[in-house]
């Protein structure tokens, strides 16, 4: 799965010379976390988020008067409470990669470039759960299956006989090592509802032949 696919592709911008003030009120009229900071080709020079604007906003005990606040506000400027220098991801990378990077830099979106540096999106949280709930197809229900299986190749093949012979039709299959033991696999598949009583004859097989992890009827309300 590509960025390209899942990113906000229209992205507001600033410069390093916007105002605090305007820029407070970009977050607040559009409900955004971060901004990227852009120079006057298009390419990015930093990020600035909503903590930032609170961290610099002077607190409510204040004893300025409104015009001495507003004043404030105004000649402070993004340059002086941006990050310089943002992580980001590439637009022609993969969604997990962008994943990878949130999790190990511990931010919650990141700006999408092109080669030229120019930015071109924005990836966020959001974005990477909606491409996991549309990859597990887990809004169409039906039942959830966890298998322990070897590591060796060709060892889905007689799971997948097994649903073949019950007319099971498969949704999504994936597959993870990091939590199973040494040479072998986690393997989750999700298939479309069956009638009970070919579940149960489906469900006796495959808990006869396989390590199953669990079963569960898994639906999205």
């Amino acid at each position: 799965m590509l960025i390209k696919d899942w990113m906000s592709s229209e992205v507001t911008t600033v410069t390093k010379d916007t105002s605090m003030l305007k820029a407070s009120k970009i977050f607040k009229d559009n409900n955004f976390r971060r901004l990227p900071v852009v120079d006057d080709s298009g390419k990015l020079v930093g990020i600035v988020t909503d903590r930032d604007i609170k961290d610099a906003s002077p607190s409510k005990a204040t004893t300025l008067d409104v015009h001495e606040l507003y004043y404030l506000l105004s000649e402070i400027k993004i340059k002086d409470i941006m990050t310089p220098s943002p992580f980001t991801i590439n637009v022609g990378d993969s969604l997990e990669k962008a994943a990878i990077r949130m999790l190990e830099k511990k931010v919650e979106g990141l700006p999408v470039v092109d080669e030229k540096g120019e930015v071109v999106g924005i990836i966020t949280e959001t974005d990477i759960f909606k491409a996991l709930v549309n990859i597990t197809g887990a809004y169409q229900g039906g039942l959830k299956i966890g298998i322990k299986l070897s590591s060796q190749p060709g060892t889905l093949k007689p799971l997948l006989d097994v649903l073949r012979s019950h007319n099971a039709r498969v949704i999504s299959i994936l597959t993870s090592h990091d939590q199973a033991d040494q040479g072998f696999r986690h393997v989750y598949m999700r298939i479309h509802d069956m009638d009970r009583s070919e579940e149960n004859a489906l469900k006796s097989q495959i808990e006869l032949k396989f390590d199953t992890l669990f079963w569960l009827r898994d639906n999205p309300q």
